[in-house]
């Protein structure tokens, strides 16, 4: 299906994910709306040409308005809290996937794409893991209710005439303003409380924000994406300590220095909550393998466009852009 001038609804809409995807698809003559957690993020989504709804992909009646008379959605709205009681992890990752996929269907939409993310695969998994391995989660609530929301959401409507449903597993996201991976590390390198695990010597499976909505865009114009999971990354492999010694270097920050794993999450223990960040997210960034994209490669026709270099270069230029951080440290207000 050609998306120029069809109807997209991209949950999520005011995060930094949903808002780029916006901003590209506007500029492709889609026409946009998307549903937004807030009055502020809806704002910013509307600034872009978007029509949004305010409030939760838990409320049906919110959803179904959203859904009615569009072509294709866009599911990007998800709880990534390590720290969130399971109650809430199913009832935001599980059951609000499932109802906008439900409304969806009901309404006509011809084209639903779920954004899942590798965290599935938990934290030990072989190297080049496929779509097709075995997943255990890692007993991780966070991992297992990802995890979850995906089998039910095949299960339930996979292979339905007239509604393709297609999963991508995403990498680590990054881009300028990207909170979990960009901003944040930035602010605490501001505070002198970034540090590196184990010397940085685990993976990040960077996927640069452009490169992942180039394959959502593949995912509904290749039908040979119906009905697949697919892991979406840069295809590169990136060391944490090459990821942040490079970001540090842009922001006019010193090289990160190094702590070990137990004595971050104890660190964690104490300041978690005021930081932000739950001991768990430690786990992450101690993994040691990346992810396969062949699958993505041959049957959705993805090629990451964005290198990491050139990336690196587009934060640098907001990093400039919004406050001069490169040059006087100091984050944007």
């Amino acid at each position: 299906m050609q998306l120029t001038h069809k109807i997209l609804l991209i949950t999520g809409i005011g995060s930094f994910l949903g808002l780029r995807a916006a901003e590209r698809a506007i500029a492709q003559s889609i026409r946009v709306r998307g549903l937004a957690a807030t009055s502020d993020q809806a704002q910013l989504a509307e600034q872009l040409g978007a029509q949004v709804w305010v409030g939760s992909i838990t409320d049906l009646a919110l959803v179904k308005q959203a859904c009615v008379g569009a072509d294709v959605v866009w599911h990007t709205d998800a709880l990534n809290d390590f720290n969130a009681a399971a109650d809430e992890l199913y009832r935001i990752n599980v059951k609000g996937t499932l109802n906008v996929a439900h409304e969806a269907h009901m309404t006509g939409v011809q084209a639903f794409v779920h954004l899942s993310s590798v965290i599935v695969y938990g934290v030990h998994f072989p190297d080049q893991v496929t779509e097709d391995n075995v997943i255990s989660g890692d007993d991780n609530l966070l991992c297992q209710s990802r995890l979850v929301a995906e089998q039910q959401l095949l299960d339930t409507f996979r292979g339905l005439p007239d509604f393709s449903v297609t999963v991508i597993r995403a990498g680590d996201i990054y881009g300028p303003a990207a909170p979990s991976w960009v901003l944040q590390p930035l602010q605490l390198m501001q505070e002198d409380c970034f540090f590196l695990v184990n010397g940085g010597q685990g993976i990040i499976n960077h996927v640069y924000v452009d490169n992942l909505i180039d394959s959502l865009f593949l995912a509904v114009e290749n039908e040979a994406a119906y009905g697949e999971i697919f892991n979406i990354t840069d295809g590169e492999r990136t060391t944490w300590q090459e990821f942040y010694t490079w970001l540090a270097a842009i922001a006019g920050q010193p090289p990160p220095a190094s702590m070990p794993a137990l004595a971050l999450k104890a660190a964690l223990w104490l300041r978690g909550k005021s930081l932000g960040i739950a001991t768990e997210a430690i786990d992450l960034l101690n993994r040691k393998h990346t992810y396969s994209i062949a699958k993505a490669r041959q049957q959705l026709g993805y090629t990451p466009r964005v290198p990491l270099s050139q990336g690196m270069s587009q934060i640098a230029t907001w990093l400039q852009d919004t406050s001069g951080i490169s040059r006087s440290g100091v984050l944007p207000t």
